[in-house]
């Protein structure tokens, strides 16, 4: 287990944070010991949450070949015909992984090939669950084409609390399936969208782990 970089910024401004309250608290306060600790005891709880935040498992990734492994940890909340209007302009099969704050939020490319498309668009912070969240939020679109020509698309989607989203994204750069391709603070949810004919195997409520759980097929 391993502090991803992403979060190596808001653990040392927490971490400074934390410092200067304890200190303040104790020059203000002076002799109430119980009210000292306990406001001690409630900052070092909130900073190792920050921490276990930012955890990067370390994983044994084996691709699967024709399979969509899952782009992050989380809780299958959606899976269903979306019609899409950004790139395909056509109807896919939308499976989506909301990740709650104590869920690991690196991001993982579902499959290997050639990012042919990347955008990232503005827009709301809806909460993540909501069904506009999906193209009325800010987020990211990746395209990528795998060793078959099947282009497979996903978003990384802000939500009302995660307000940054890292993607490591760039159009024509070569990616292997299950390596990082990016990171959303403090919760929100990834889309993918599949041909209609690809075999699903998650359902609604199954819980997924990003660079192991095989979403589905491609046939």
């Amino acid at each position: 287990m391993t502090i991803h970089k992403e979060g190596i910024r808001s653990i040392l401004v927490a971490a400074a944070m934390m410092y200067l309250l304890n200190t303040g608290i104790d020059m203000w306060i002076g002799d109430l010991l119980i009210i000292k600790y306990s406001i001690l005891v409630l900052s070092i709880v909130f900073f190792l949450l920050i921490v276990y935040f930012f955890r990067s498992p370390k994983l044994h990734i084996e691709p699967i070949s024709n399979g969509i492994l899952s782009p992050a940890d989380g809780k299958v909340v959606v899976i269903e015909e979306f019609e899409d209007k950004e790139y395909f302009n056509e109807k896919r099969i939308q499976i989506s992984i909301f990740m709650s704050p104590l869920s690991v939020h690196v991001n993982r490319y579902p499959v290997s090939g050639k990012i042919k498309y990347f955008q990232h668009h503005n827009g709301h912070f809806h909460v993540a669950w909501h069904p506009k969240s999906s193209t009325e939020n800010e987020h990211t679109s990746t395209v990528i084409q795998d060793v078959n020509g099947i282009e497979i698309l996903f978003k990384q989607i802000a939500g009302a609390v995660a307000r940054r989203i890292v993607s490591y994204a760039q159009k024509g750069k070569d990616v292997e399936q299950g390596s990082q391709c990016g990171f959303i603070k403090f919760g929100s949810r990834v889309d993918v969208l599949l041909p209609l004919n690809s075999k699903i195997h998650v359902q609604i409520g199954d819980k997924v782990k990003g660079g192991l759980t095989n979403l589905a097929d491609l046939l």
